[in-house]
């Protein structure tokens, strides 16, 4: 009888594991997001994707990367002196080289970022990062929340714009 009931509960459980695993991977495939798209799910880059799509940098921050984006929110943003987000958004260029300097090429997590003392940005120029007492600033800025994933990399978010020096 035992033997019976087996025969009778293994396929029904590998069924039910199969299943559930197939629901699993489809429901983390409906999840997934690149940058941009991540950036603009969250609600408080809109400032950040205004610029990302002023600039021409949409293609590029949903290509394969991987990328590591130091996104500054809305509210730091906000910090900027009056005037100066809509002056940058008529000088794409110049919007450019301040938003490619907020990103470094690769994957870079948050427990990597405390090891370094700097990191080459895609602009060009070296961002300083520091970490004292379990706090990580970047160039100034603290990072407030790390290691969102993306389907191309990471975001960091930071509470302050940084500006390239050149």
């Amino acid at each position: 009888m035992e033997r019976a009931l087996n025969w009778r509960i293994y396929p029904c459980m590998k069924s039910i594991f199969l299943t559930s695993v197939l629901l699993a991977c489809s429901a983390l495939a409906a999840t997934a997001a690149d940058i941009v798209d991540t950036a603009v799910g969250a609600g408080s880059f809109n400032t950040l994707v205004t610029a990302v799509k002023a600039a021409g940098l949409v293609d590029t921050l949903k290509s394969a990367g991987p990328f590591t984006v130091f996104a500054p929110t809305d509210e730091a943003f906000a910090k900027l002196p009056a005037g100066t987000v809509e002056a940058l958004l008529k000088d794409p260029e110049k919007l450019k080289k301040i938003l490619t300097y907020h990103v470094v090429s690769g994957k870079v997590m948050a427990a990597d970022v405390v090891k370094v003392k700097s990191a080459k940005s895609v602009e060009g120029s070296s961002i300083k990062v520091s970490a004292k007492g379990g706090k990580v600033m970047v160039d100034g800025a603290n990072v407030v929340k790390t290691d969102i994933i993306c389907d191309n990399g990471v975001i960091h978010v930071i509470d302050a714009v940084i500006m390239p020096k050149n």
